[in-house]
């Protein structure tokens, strides 16, 4: 009998390695949890401009001054991006062109608004701008830089810019009137 129990217990290993193979079902794929969608963010709208152009927001940027071989250049914009509002003397000829950029339509009129006095000037293309030339002596440089606070350049078909009246506008002035 000793020698029937190492062979029973041999023959039924055997046995269970001759069994149905186990299935070992795989995990479930996980279900994708749907993640709520947040309602959309309402952008504020402008408010109004209002009547008075005195009272409307400056437009984001800053003034930078640099000197350069035919005079000085102000420029208007904000950091990184290309300017919206140049003012460059060309101290040889005594004029000073002011350059609006920022998708300005083709040779339409720029209207520069100032506290003291308003006009309309004729514009040329140059490039991604358009440009309105003025002599260094002409006063509407004068109202642009002694504007209370403010000025603003305003043509058809894109927004005004409001531009604060800093010093740059009047170095440049200066420069060109030498």
């Amino acid at each position: 009998m000793r020698r029937l129990v190492p062979a029973f217990v041999a023959s039924i290993a055997l046995l269970s390695g001759c069994s149905a193979p186990r299935i070992v079902p795989h995990p479930a794929q996980p279900v994708p949890v749907p993640r709520p969608v947040p309602p959309p963010v309402a952008v504020p709208t402008p408010a109004p401009a209002g009547p008075d152009w005195r009272d409307w927001a400056v437009t984001p940027g800053n003034w930078s001054y640099r000197q350069e071989a035919q005079g000085s250049v102000a420029q208007f914009g904000v950091a990184g991006a290309a300017p919206t509002l140049t003012l460059r003397c060309d101290r040889a000829q005594r004029r000073i062109a002011l350059a609006r950029g920022g998708g300005a339509p083709s040779a339409t009129p720029m209207t520069i608004r100032t506290t003291a006095m308003s006009r309309t000037l004729t514009t040329q293309p140059t490039g991604d701008t358009v440009t309105a030339t003025l002599t260094a002596t002409d006063p509407l440089l004068d109202a642009m830089g002694y504007s209370r606070g403010r000025f603003i350049v305003e043509q058809p078909g894109v927004p005004a810019l409001v531009v604060p009246a800093w010093a740059e506008v009047l170095r440049v002035i200066e420069d060109c009137r030498g």
